[in-house]
């Protein structure tokens, strides 16, 4: 045994990384946007999938590492395949059809509003308490705020929108689900993700032309729609993972996860300097109101004497599609 460094230790060993980590996954809502400008969200979604699974499949061969050989994990594996990973990562592109890729990034900043209740209410993993009754109920208001409710809800943003929150409720859903059935096993965090991602691109495989028919000739696609697919998969979700589970060993899992806070950040400077989309006054006011919901709610912010053990934390889910997974026991010690 060693005796583990202090998280905060070594700030320029790990900020790099996690800056990257914040900057890639906030730029994975363009790469969204320009995918759907010629792309079904399924096919979107199918290269997304296959990509990353590819880079994460070489990165367990460096690593020496091997995919989960469990029958009954792999049963676990692909419910989260589905739920957390094929459909949101669908329905995230189905909403970028109707609004900017900035008002899709704020929509994902309220996953872990999601998270909450399901985990207290159907997994029961967590428990409520009055601190996280008033995060949740900050977050609502901010909900509405983004939605601009008092101007009246319908048309094509509006349904859009929805579908961004669907694809949130599906992360609301994933995240307890592994913490009940697949958290605390042997294998690393990297093998589980490999696996989720491979299972999705079969489904996915299978789906797509089923639903819209045979996939577009890669040479009928221009040269920004099919980089913008490989960067989701390879960047956002393969070679981001790799990094933030190098965050995670170097300055702990809850500093990683306040990524959380950055994305929409980088969503909208990306979104604004790449699309030159605009965001209404209210849109980046509720952003901010649902972000200060989940500080409180996870115990960010207004802290007691009492410091929150760790697994009274929630797991957040950075980026639409980051397959969320347990740290490695290596990363842990």
């Amino acid at each position: 045994m060693t005796t583990p460094t202090a998280p905060d230790s070594n700030v320029r060993a790990w900020l790099p990384g996690f800056l990257a980590v914040a900057v890639i996954w906030g730029a994975s809502f363009l790469f969204i946007k320009i995918g759907v400008r010629e792309l079904h969200p399924l096919y979107v979604t199918l290269g997304r999938a296959g990509a990353g699974a590819l880079t994460l499949l070489v990165a367990l061969a460096v690593l020496r590492d091997r995919l989960p050989r469990d029958p009954v994990l792999w049963l676990h594996l692909t419910v989260v395949a589905t739920v957390g990973v094929a459909l949101p990562f669908t329905l995230f592109g189905y909403g970028e059809q109707r609004v900017s890729s900035i008002l899709a990034g704020i929509w994902n900043a309220t996953t872990p509003l999601v998270v909450l209740p399901m985990a207290v209410l159907v997994f029961r993993t967590e428990r409520m308490t009055a601190r996280r009754a008033i995060g949740l109920l900050l977050g609502f208001v901010g909900v509405l705020v983004v939605l601009g409710a008092w101007q009246g809800l319908g048309g094509a943003q509006f349904t859009g929108q929805l579908f961004c929150f669907a694809a949130a409720v599906c992360y609301g859903l994933s995240i307890p689900y592994q913490k009940r059935f697949i958290a605390g096993r042997p294998e690393s965090g990297l093998a589980l993700s490999a696996g989720q991602l491979l299972v999705a691109t079969v489904q996915l495989a299978i789906v797509a032309p089923l639903v819209v028919g045979p996939p577009p000739a890669p040479t009928g696609l221009s040269p920004e729609v099919i980089g913008s697919v490989l960067a989701l998969g390879a960047l956002g979700t393969g070679l981001a993972f790799v990094i933030n589970l190098r965050t995670i060993r170097l300055a702990g899992a809850s500093t990683a996860s306040t990524t959380t806070y950055l994305i929409p950040i980088f969503a909208v400077l990306v979104g604004v300097l790449a699309l030159d989309e605009h965001l209404a006054w209210y849109q980046p006011v509720g952003a901010v109101i649902v972000l200060l919901g989940v500080a409180v709610s996870q115990r960010l912010i207004f802290r007691g004497r009492r410091h929150a053990a760790p697994t009274d934390q929630l797991p957040a889910e950075p980026e639409p599609g980051i397959p969320v997974a347990q740290p490695d026991p290596a990363i842990s010690r």
